[in-house]
């Protein structure tokens, strides 16, 4: 690789959702963009694989053929909890599509990272960026420095983006820590081979017990639809008991309580159990400092509420895509500058009131009281529920829609934006 062939407009660290997306947007609109990846494809990542209408939308926007039947499809959810199974379908929307998809992350990343180099961006896998190239002079980040294909390289850019995912060195690097006030998450998944594995629902259990403790998060069981399921537990650090859990011994615990047909057993097993965590509610910032842009989980861009991350890291990509390519137009450095600081305010006026009414909710079930009462008085009500789903899924019309939209979208308004 030349010299010359090292610099860009943007350079993009990390192909996950989040990466991808940025290069993807960049790209289509004619900006030069590398896209580097320290893994080589196909990566696996811990994930529930499971995409709501919101990602789905997403992923239609960018031009990925949805009806490809590599996708496992499912019209709504089903929960389980106090005794109660209810099935929620995806609300009807102008917004949102009405079908959520499941695909395991081994083939989702490399999709995503395709597609943008599809559209023009430089992918390159097997390229481990090691740190920031900082310009003392003005104390801005404008590259990076890698090892790929066996040896130190530089690449040069006016603006970097942070998609590196939870551990995210880069912002690290760059003096950017973890916000403490903020929620965490840890999941840990298990794909078993299972006759369940082409249900039209995707399923969640709002009742984790560890003996007797009931623990804030929910199990779900995702059909991938290839044959497998994807098994695994959510829980919330705003528990007294998340420290003490042995999160790999409740999900053999929980699996086990299955009925016996479904084949959640060590002999249907075809992956080990893993686990991530999970940085929820924008829990690293600023989302902008220095010629960096963070997105997607590097920038804590999970929801609170559902552990969902892969719809915000999608649509921040595009959002940062925005900001960059007006600010890369723009004639002087100070005209610059002004543009890219209207990205951490646009992520909160998209997202920051919804994501502290999403945190004030976590609180709040830490109290295994709260969680217990939630379950037994929610869940038998079928009108709440829909409320429920719309609200935890981050699903309304913004204009136009029924009486729980507007309902839902005047409580973020009102919130202080996350």
């Amino acid at each position: 690789m030349t010299d010359s062939a090292r610099h860009a407009d943007v350079i993009v660290v990390g192909a996950g959702p989040a990466g991808a997306s940025t290069a993807y947007w960049l790209a289509q609109a004619g900006l030069d963009v590398f896209l580097l990846e320290k893994a080589t494809f196909p990566r696996d990542k811990i994930c529930g694989d499971g995409l709501t209408p919101r990602a789905v939308r997403a992923l239609i926007g960018m031009g990925v053929d949805v009806n490809d039947p590599a996708w496992g499809r499912n019209r709504g959810l089903r929960i389980y909890g106090g005794g109660v199974k209810v099935e929620l379908p995806w609300p009807e929307l102008a917004s949102f599509p009405d079908f959520g998809l499941v695909r395991k992350r081994t083939d989702l990343d490399q999709l995503l990272a395709e597609h943008a180099a599809k559209a023009g961006a430089r992918l390159l896998q097997g390229c481990n960026v090691t740190g920031p190239i900082v310009d003392e002079r003005t104390d801005r980040i404008v590259g990076v420095t890698a090892e790929h294909e066996g040896e130190e390289v530089e690449f040069r850019a006016p603006l970097v983006v942070a998609a590196d995912g939870n551990s995210t060195r880069l912002s690290l690097a760059m003096g950017l820590r973890r916000r403490e006030d903020r929620p965490m998450g840890v999941a840990v998944r298990r794909y078993f081979q299972t006759p369940r594995h082409d249900d039209a629902f995707m399923e969640a259990w709002l009742e984790l017990w560890d003996g007797q403790r009931l623990l804030p998060g929910y199990g779900w069981v995702f059909g991938v639809g290839d044959g497998t399921s994807n098994v695994g537990l959510g829980l919330l650090n705003t528990s007294r008991a998340f420290q003490n859990v042995d999160y790999r011994g409740m999900l053999k615990r929980w699996c086990a309580q299955m009925p016996e047909d479904w084949q959640f057993d060590e002999d249907h097993a075809t992956s080990k159990i893993r686990g991530a965590a999970l940085p929820m509610g924008f829990n690293r910032q600023p989302h902008y400092t220095r010629g960096m842009l963070l997105v997607g989980d590097a920038g804590g861009m999970i929801n609170p509420f559902n552990g969902e991350g892969i719809d915000y890291a999608l649509e921040s990509g595009r959002l940062a895509a925005d900001v960059m390519v007006q600010a890369l137009a723009r004639r002087t450095p100070a005209q610059r500058e002004r543009t890219l600081y209207e990205y951490p305010r646009i992520l909160k006026d998209e997202h920051g009131g919804y994501f502290t009414l999403a945190r004030l909710f976590v609180q709040a079930i830490g109290d295994p009281r709260v969680m217990k009462f939630l379950t037994a008085h929610g869940l038998p009500h079928p009108t709440l529920m829909r409320f429920t789903l719309k609200l935890l899924a981050n699903l309304t019309d913004p204009k136009g829609g029924d009486a729980m939209d507007r309902v839902i979208n005047a409580m973020q308004k009102v919130a202080p934006a996350a």
